[in-house]
């Protein structure tokens, strides 16, 4: 089993951290500051920090999705506000363009759960290369009746 990581397990973890993405330290400054080895300051700066700044990275996309998602909803309740008191006040071209407003927010609110996808859809069974990889299998199992049958029973069955 391998040895733990001493920067990992060393008091000042996050301020040698800090030193190193920040490239304020040198491995040798680190090395002198904190009792470390260069060596293992190395591994760590190679090996556990880019897995910590990925996650990091992963933390800050979330944070800005949640905060376009709030912005939007903002919208959303804005555009049907709006909606109401144009209703209420017969005011109908206003009303539509509302309207207009709250379904296009609907489809990016749609967008942004993964509940609406705009990706072209593709029907594999009908796929030239599907096509040609069942021939290729079906002939390649000419030698072997049952394994053949029960190959094509399995492609119907998909199918």
């Amino acid at each position: 089993m391998p040895r733990p990581c001493t920067v990992c397990a060393h008091p000042e973890r996050d301020d040698i951290d800090r030193a190193l993405v920040a490239g304020v330290s040198t491995y040798a400054v680190v090395s002198g500051r904190t009792g470390l080895s260069q060596s293992a300051v190395d591994r760590h700066a190679n090996g556990h920090i880019p897995a910590k700044l990925a996650l990091a990275q992963r933390a800050a996309e979330v944070a800005s999705a949640d905060n376009l998602l709030a912005d939007v909803r903002e919208l959303q309740a804005r555009a049907l506000a709006i909606l109401d008191v144009a209703e209420r006040a017969g005011e109908l071209r206003t009303a539509l363009a509302a309207i207009r407003e709250a379904r296009g927010n609907l489809e990016l609110l749609g967008r942004l759960a993964g509940e609406l996808n705009d990706a072209p859809q593709l029907n594999i069974h009908l796929s030239a290369e599907w096509l040609q990889l069942q021939a290729v299998v079906v002939g390649a199992l000419e030698g072997h009746p049952e394994a053949r049958e029960s190959v094509l029973r399995a492609i119907r069955g998909v199918s």
